[in-house]
């Protein structure tokens, strides 16, 4: 399972901690969506079966018949 929120989060968060302003070109190196990486792709690639899901009911259709079969699989939870 890869959990995709496209950014460096806990960073952003360390950087509000701290009371730090980056800039846009700072904040560019914190943001994981430019390009974006299509994971079920590049698992695709390797002859890995992969599924994309964005609510809770796909989630847990894809989680059952991942557990259903054998070998890898990847699920990109997009969040």
């Amino acid at each position: 399972m890869i959990f995709a929120n496209r950014s460096y989060a806990i960073l952003n968060i360390e950087l509000q901690r701290v009371g730090a302003e980056p800039g846009p070109q700072a904040l560019s190196m914190l943001d994981l969506g430019n390009p974006t990486l299509d994971w079920t792709m590049l698992a695709t690639g390797m002859g890995v079966e992969a599924v994309r899901v964005k609510t809770i009911d796909e989630f847990s259709a894809a989680f059952a018949s991942a557990m259903a079969q054998t070998g890898p699989r990847l699920m990109e939870v997009a969040l």
